[in-house]
């Protein structure tokens, strides 16, 4: 009973609050916007409302509420991690936290400090700022909490970002020697259960140039609506793990990934799919069951797929994802097959991608490193509708809120309007 009132607040609280984007990929992390009236042309000087810059390059993405944009934004000569707050009709800057952190942190130089972006439930707006800590503010800009949970030490940095479930604020600490899966308290901060993974190397090379293991998991863990009651879905090195949300508990893995796994996994119809990185494997797994299900619930392997960071989308039964490669695909989520596999083309040069795909009705969003953003038809069949470009390069993943797309790029924040 207290799952399923649970589960029906959820979908009453993303009812109501269809026009918010309160956390990376949406109201549920699956990258799906329950509106579908978005703009399908723009330019510099074509369906822009506003474009504000930035003072450094930023690979977080942008989230929405109410009329409240937030980023997260690294400062790196002064050390600074801040979260900025900006006026969504007008690009006016409101407020910024900024926090001091001036210990020497590895990252790859394509993965500014930062690469986390916000969560919000419009009373509280949640950031990681990795080994800086995790910092909670009104919506306002007033810090409410804080948390030190320690040293984030990985070679190519970190970009989990942390979601909101009820009372609770989870986020995935990793990857590195120190790995673990959080839950604290929106009051205070306090921890209300924490699974702790093997973790692995941080990947920095031994003495005498050795070169360091690569393993672990950059996922933004998500929300899913299973019968019992709302699940947690993560990808670990290896395995796609379920847990409870309210305490923590594993429900049921299923192993088949490789070891470096940087999406987050999808849903729909039944069926969880995973995808791996670094040419890695993808699966598809039958929802449900009890410990390890490999054997009785996995659908179906892929063992070496292309290089994948940005996650990708389930509309109808089917996978649609945008490689880094810059190739998009149409994968059948029950057997694995590949419908199509194309690549996008568009006036930057830069075809390669880091950002995730979005739905918004029968339409596919997708952006690439020089800022062409692609509209495809959410179709079996390959239809390309639009290529729009802004001409800035970005690594982040787009927002949608009501009729509005938000799009960060590395100098720029960029709202786009057909209003």
């Amino acid at each position: 009973m207290i799952g399923a009132l649970a589960l029906w607040v959820s979908f009453f609280h993303a009812k109501v609050h269809a026009d918010n984007w309160p956390a990376w990929r949406g109201p549920l992390g699956t990258g799906i916007c329950a509106e579908k009236n978005f703009p399908t042309k723009w330019a510099v000087n074509q369906n822009t409302k506003w474009r504000v810059p930035l003072p450094e390059r930023g690979n977080s993405s942008p989230v929405v509420w109410g009329n409240q944009v937030f980023i997260t934004q690294a400062i790196e000569a002064q050390g600074l991690r801040q979260l900025i707050c900006f006026d969504r009709r007008t690009g006016r800057q409101l407020w910024k936290a900024a926090v001091e952190y001036k210990v020497k942190e590895p990252t790859h130089r394509t993965n500014p400090f930062c690469s986390a972006s916000p969560v919000t439930d419009g009373k509280h707006v949640i950031v990681s700022h990795a080994s800086a800590g995790l910092f909670c503010y009104d919506m306002k800009g007033k810090q409410l909490w804080s948390r030190d949970l320690g040293v984030q030490h990985h070679v190519w940095g970190n970009a989990a970002s942390p979601v909101i479930h009820g009372d609770l604020c989870i986020m995935n600490f990793g990857p590195g020697e120190r790995t673990f899966l959080i839950a604290v308290s929106l009051k205070d901060g306090s921890t209300v259960w924490q699974h702790n993974e093997p973790g692995g190397s941080s990947g920095i090379p031994k003495e005498g140039g050795a070169r360091g293991k690569w393993v672990g998991s950059w996922t933004t863990p998500i929300l899913m609506d299973a019968k019992s009651g709302p699940q947690l879905l993560m990808c670990y090195p290896n395995r796609v793990a379920v847990f409870d949300p309210l305490k923590g508990r594993e429900l049921w893995s299923c192993a088949g990934l490789n070891p470096l796994t940087y999406t987050s996994p999808i849903y729909g119809n039944g069926i969880v799919v995973a995808m791996g990185g670094f040419r890695g494997t993808a699966m598809g797994v039958r929802m449900g069951g009890k410990g390890d299900v490999t054997k009785t619930h996995q659908l179906w392997t892929r063992p070496r797929e292309k290089q994948r960071i940005g996650s990708g989308v389930m509309v109808n039964g089917h996978v649609y994802i945008l490689n880094e490669d810059g190739v998009a695909q149409c994968i059948e989520a029950r057997k694995g097959k590949v419908v199509w596999a194309e690549r996008l083309r568009g006036p930057g040069g830069n075809g390669k991608s880091w950002s995730s795909m979005v739905a918004a009705g029968d339409k596919l969003y997708a952006i690439n490193q020089s800022g062409d953003a692609f509209i495809l038809r959410a179709a079996p069949r390959y239809q390309l509708l639009a290529v729009n470009s802004l001409g800035e390069m970005t690594q982040s993943s787009m927002a949608f809120s009501n009729g509005e797309i938000f799009i960060r790029t590395y100098k720029s924040l960029w709202c786009i309007s057909g209003k």
